[in-house]
């Protein structure tokens, strides 16, 4: 269990304490989800860079680390489903795509393979990371009285229905199409993979 693994259990661990705290009615409890949610994220990078540097690689380190990055994201975005803010079937349309290419992924490893990513698929990560920090700042900056009190009007403008709900939409209709994108360029691998076709 070398430090980089050690991060990635810390990350799955604080993904929970941030849904737990992020949902709660307390606005001082949502400000501390922000800051363990941003700790976990961190974790993430951290752990990444300190395997390449000093060849922390382990079997156990590239199965779970993917993983746990899915679990945590995939957590916030049900958090806003919760809360009301985003639609069910967005969320859950986007969670199977990301864990059926992860498997995916995961089991090309397993079987000694590498499957390539896209640039879409790169930036669809990056969209989706974008966008779950925009509502968690909004939300959580808005249980802070000076911060909100006298900015009301903006917050309204962050926090629009429609602004929330076309931007979710365009981020699942990237994700499910870079999930094609990724199965068909990666078609011949799959069915090595499944079919143990040469």
């Amino acid at each position: 269990m070398v430090l980089p693994n050690q991060l990635t259990v810390l990350r799955i661990i604080l993904t929970p304490v941030f849904l737990f705290l992020f949902i709660a009615e307390n606005p001082l409890l949502k400000q501390i989800s922000l800051v363990v949610f941003l700790i976990a994220a961190i974790t993430d990078w951290y752990d990444g860079w300190l395997a390449r540097k000093f060849n922390y690689i382990t079997n156990w380190g590239k199965f779970m680390d993917p993983l746990a990055d899915k679990i945590l994201t995939s957590t916030a975005f049900f958090a806003f489903v919760l809360l009301g803010v985003l639609q069910m079937w967005m969320v859950v349309v986007i969670v199977i795509r990301d864990f059926l290419i992860t498997g995916l992924r995961l089991f090309a490893d397993f079987k000694g393979d590498s499957m390539s990513t896209s640039v879409l698929a790169k930036w669809k990560t990056f969209s989706q990371m974008i966008f779950i920090y925009y509502l968690l700042l909004i939300y959580t900056f808005r249980t802070v009285s000076w911060i909100y009190a006298g900015n009301e009007k903006y917050f309204a403008i962050f926090l629009d229905g429609s602004l929330i709900y076309y931007s979710m939409l365009v981020i699942t209709l990237t994700t499910v199409f870079s999930g094609g994108i990724y199965l068909y360029s990666n078609r011949r691998l799959v069915k090595k993979i499944f079919l143990n076709e040469t």
